[in-house]
This record gives C-alpha cells, sequence and structure tokens, in this order.
C-alpha cells in the first residue's frame, strides 16, 4: 500500500483537538474512513493525509497503528460490523423467513455498491495478505455469517427450503450475492439487463427454486 500520497487538495479542514489513547484512535478511524470514501481509492488514502485531516504529526498516527495497511483494515473491520448490520435491519422488514433471506441479499448488494473501496478490500484483495488472514480466517467467526446460517435455518424450520447441512447452504447463498456484488463494482460499464438490487432478487428466486423441498420420491414401477 503506497503511504507517500499528498492529502487531497480542495476545502481547508478544520483542526481538530489533540486527542490522546481511544479519543484519538477513533478520531483517527474516522479520519480515513472518511478520506476512504470520499476518494474511493485506497491508494489515494496516506498516512500523512489522515494526519492533516485529524490535526496531528505523523507519528501520532503510528502511536495507535503499526502502518496503513493496519489502519486500512480496522476501518473495513468497522465496516464489517456495520455490513452485518444493514443486513439484520433489512431482514426485520418481514415476518415471512424467505422474503427476510431475500431482503437480506438485496441489502447486501446495495451495501457492497454503496462502500465499494472497503468491499474490494476486504472482499476481493488477495486472501494471505495481513490482518486479512487473521481477520477472516478459518478461526474467525463473522457475525454476518452466523446470522445468515441462523437465517436459513430459519427457512428450513419453516419448511420454504429443504432440511439440510445449513452452513453450505449459507456459504452458497454468500457466493451468490458476493460473486454479484463483486462484478458490479468490477465491471460498472457492462449492459447489466436491469438494476443490482433487482437483479439480486432475480438471482435469489433462481437459487431458491434449486433449495425447495422435494415430494417424497414416487414408487418404483416394476
Amino acid at each position: 500500500m503506497s503511504t507517500d500520497a499528498q492529502a487531497t487538495p480542495g476545502r481547508a479542514r478544520q483542526r481538530a483537538r489533540r486527542g490522546h489513547g481511544e479519543r484519538l484512535r477513533e478520531e483517527i478511524l474516522a479520519a480515513a474512513t472518511r478520506l476512504l470514501f470520499e476518494t474511493g481509492d485506497e491508494d489515494a488514502v496516506s498516512i500523512r493525509a489522515i494526519a492533516a485531516a485529524v490535526g496531528v504529526t505523523t507519528p501520532s498516527i503510528y502511536l495507535h497503528f503499526a502502518d496503513k495497511t493496519e489502519l486500512i483494515w480496522a476501518v473495513c473491520e468497522e465496516h464489517f460490523r456495520k455490513l452485518d448490520e444493514e443486513l439484520e435491519r433489512a431482514a426485520a422488514g418481514s415476518d415471512d423467513p424467505l422474503e427476510s433471506l431475500a431482503l437480506r441479499g438485496r441489502a447486501y448488494v446495495r451495501f457492497g455498491l454503496s462502500n465499494a473501496e472497503g468491499y474490494r478490500i476486504l472482499f476481493m484483495s488477495r486472501g494471505d495478505l495481513k490482518p486479512k488472514e487473521e481477520f477472516l480466517g478459518e478461526d474467525t467467526t463473522a457475525a454476518a455469517f452466523v446470522n445468515l446460517v441462523g437465517a436459513v435455518e430459519r427457512c428450513m424450520e419453516a419448511g420454504a427450503i429443504r432440511r439440510d447441512d445449513p452452513t453450505p447452504v449459507a456459504f452458497g447463498l454468500w457466493a451468490l450475492v458476493h460473486g454479484l456484488t463483486s462484478l458490479l463494482i468490477s465491471l460498472p460499464g457492462f449492459p447489466w439487463p436491469m438494476g443490482p438490487e433487482e437483479l439480486a432478487d432475480l438471482l435469489l428466486a433462481h437459487h431458491f427454486e434449486g433449495l425447495r423441498p422435494r415430494p417424497a420420491d414416487a414408487p418404483q414401477a416394476e
């Protein structure tokens, strides 16, 4: 990650009060988040620019974060938490388990497109990069995925989809919405047949058809 980019020219930023400890860390994270999503480009966000936005010297940043990579990932962790909140809020829009699951998928695509650079860093960069391998490694159980598994289980209990191991089913649904989101981010100029959320609805509906309970096998003819 490049750290030598200059602060983005433009309006003068109000100098924030110098802080210490947790307060300063929060100010640094807020500034890094704002710069990341204002520029839409991770490489354009330098330690120098973040320090200028907060109103501190660059050594003050390194008191809280070892380097830019660690700082950017702290921003991504916060957005992963917000993603889970958005999905749960969307899912609460329906008492029907299957419709609630569809609303969750639609919200996932919407959130990814609204936070494209953070999404790209979190889910579309190399998987062996630190601290990504620690954050999304095999010993990590992300709340958003745990909640997705729970939503799948509720659909199974309601008979909306056939009973099976809910974890692989949840992985399949995640793969679907992630694949769509990553394509929409990577290929914004592609002639998509409909809007992102409508496309998510269509693909999820097709996917749900394959998950519906199968009728009992008919007796074999002799």
